[in-house]
């Protein structure tokens, strides 16, 4: 069997089990042709190297070499001969975490009633960007999920978001208050009209691309003051997600240990992640969480809660 049928079964069964794998398939589908152009018949840890280093960065480089040892440690399950390369060929791994934008109720108001001033004025534009803005922030929706959302995905639980980032369908309830939002929203849709199924349409009659929305969304944060000049960092539309993370944890009275496992269960289902592990990527420690944790450690050193 050669290298690029290799790759498609591998690719295959990636996709079969629930991953999507376009990025990652990709990588293993060139390196399979790379590797076929040049003979080889098994993985080579030299080969790996020498293709993961054509890139333009270091972190690009680091990202094939993980991708493509996956694939050889699969390989050499079935023939010992495919060679897996080091872990650490291009260095350790130096992620950093940067620190989220956390938005206050009011910079949310802002945003969403800067969204109003939006063009084409007198169109759905403005509306659709100041209501996204409000569902993303009180539901924690990627951009994805949001552009995706179709008329049929309103149900009276809530919203259906459909195959998303791990392929898996989810509901996510509404609050009454999200729920109204979204029926105004509705009624003025409706009388723009658009024959495009979408939940979120543009003046334009199609739905925005999360690219549009993400653009949109930092151009009203610097209208707002929440950012600054174009080479400063700021809040991004990314951020919503991460403070609905963390003000949900802040809004939660939690009593004892299993009772926050069972709610961090629970925030991490109603986000769509994968693993708990991965909504602990989105929380921050603030104020609120901190006092939280250190009555309770206090609680737990005394015998008695602290005043």
């Amino acid at each position: 069997m050669t290298m690029v049928e290799h790759a498609e079964r591998y690719v295959g069964l990636k996709r079969h089990v629930g991953f999507r794998y376009r990025s990652q398939g990709w990588v293993v589908r060139a390196y399979a042709r790379y590797a076929a152009e040049h003979g080889d018949q098994f993985m080579l840890n030299a080969r790996v190297i020498e293709w993961s280093a054509k890139t333009s960065s270091i972190h690009f480089a680091k990202e094939k070499l993980r991708q493509l040892r996956d694939f050889a440690l699969w390989l050499r399950a079935e023939d010992e001969r495919h060679e897996v390369p080091p872990r650490h060929a291009f260095g350790r791994p130096q992620r950093v975490r940067p620190t989220p934008y956390l938005l206050t109720p009011a910079d949310i108001e802002r945003l969403m009633e800067a969204a109003l001033s939006l063009p084409p004025a007198g169109t759905i534009t403005p509306h659709t960007f100041r209501f996204v803005i409000g569902l993303m922030a009180a539901t924690g929706l990627r951009r994805s999920e949001a552009v995706s959302l179709r008329l049929t995905d309103i149900l009276p639980e809530g919203l259906l978001i459909r195959q998303t980032k791990y392929r898996k369908s989810r509901l996510v309830v509404l609050h009454d208050t999200v729920r109204e939002a979204l029926n105004r929203y509705l009624e003025m849709r409706n009388r723009h009209g658009g024959a495009d199924n979408h939940l979120l349409i543009l003046w334009t009659g199609k739905p925005p691309t999360r690219n549009y929305l993400s653009t949109m969304f930092v151009k009203l944060a610097r209208r707002t003051g929440l950012r600054g000049k174009t080479e400063e960092r700021g809040p991004c539309l990314h951020s919503l997600r991460h403070t609905f993370a963390v003000r949900a944890l802040e809004r939660a009275s939690l009593p004892d240990r299993d009772s926050v496992n069972r709610h961090m269960l629970a925030l991490s289902t109603y986000l769509g992640h994968g693993s708990v592990a991965n909504t602990y990527w989105y929380l921050e420690a603030t104020p609120a969480l901190l006092k939280s944790v250190a009555g309770a450690a206090e609680e737990a050193y005394t015998g008695r809660a602290s005043l």
